[in-house]
């Protein structure tokens, strides 16, 4: 017989189940939640059960969002003919935080994975074709991640907008800034190298 009450246990397997958390982790946030008192469960009870509830999809650009069209779709002063492609919602965080980026995003839910099972019709590429068609895109910058699904997804998207017409870019993949290069794999410094520019003075 365990000395560990069920629902003790339920919760920490429940926990292990996220990305990027162990069991040790999951352990230590279920025993933090029981010495907060209920007062803790209990907002995380609420926080949890308003994620679904408060939460919906841009019919834009797919980000999550309170509202459809979401805050950013719906934001004028940002250039509507630029849209910067990710896989994940996160993504758009990311990129927002630089504050370098006034464009508008067009979110994937994932990356083409034949090994996972997962294919273009599993994302949300035939959206980004029909946004593209309707004519007032002049820019789509691709800003999947730099890996093998990542440059698959990549490749795909640039022949689906092969015929039309708009510029299509891909984030450059290099060193990065404070890195030594002694400390550069090979394939990193070769991009480097690839995606140099002109430097002015």
């Amino acid at each position: 017989m365990s000395a560990t009450p069920k629902a003790v246990t339920r919760l920490i397997d429940a926990f292990s189940r996220l990305p990027g958390i162990g069991p040790k982790t999951a352990s230590r946030l279920t025993y933090y939640l029981l010495r907060g008192g209920k007062e803790e469960a209990q907002a995380l009870q609420s926080a949890l059960g308003e994620l679904y509830s408060g939460i919906t999809l841009c019919s834009n650009c797919y980000n999550i969002s309170e509202s459809d069209p979401c805050a950013l779709c719906s934001d004028l002063s940002r250039d509507q003919d630029l849209i910067c492609v990710v896989e994940e919602p996160l993504d758009v965080l990311a990129i927002e935080h630089t504050g370098c980026f006034r464009g508008l995003y067009h979110v994937l839910h994932g990356h083409i994975s034949p090994m996972d099972r997962i294919g273009p019709d599993q994302l949300k590429l035939r959206e980004l074709a029909e946004r593209v068609q309707r004519g007032t895109v002049h820019e789509v910058i691709v800003a999947t991640n730099p890996t093998l699904e990542g440059d698959a997804t990549a490749l795909y998207v640039l022949r689906q907008l092969a015929d039309s017409g708009v510029s299509v870019s891909r984030l450059a993949l290099g060193l990065p800034r404070g890195g030594d290069l002694e400390y550069a794999d090979r394939v990193t410094l070769s991009e480097a190298l690839l995606g140099r520019r002109e430097m002015q003075p």
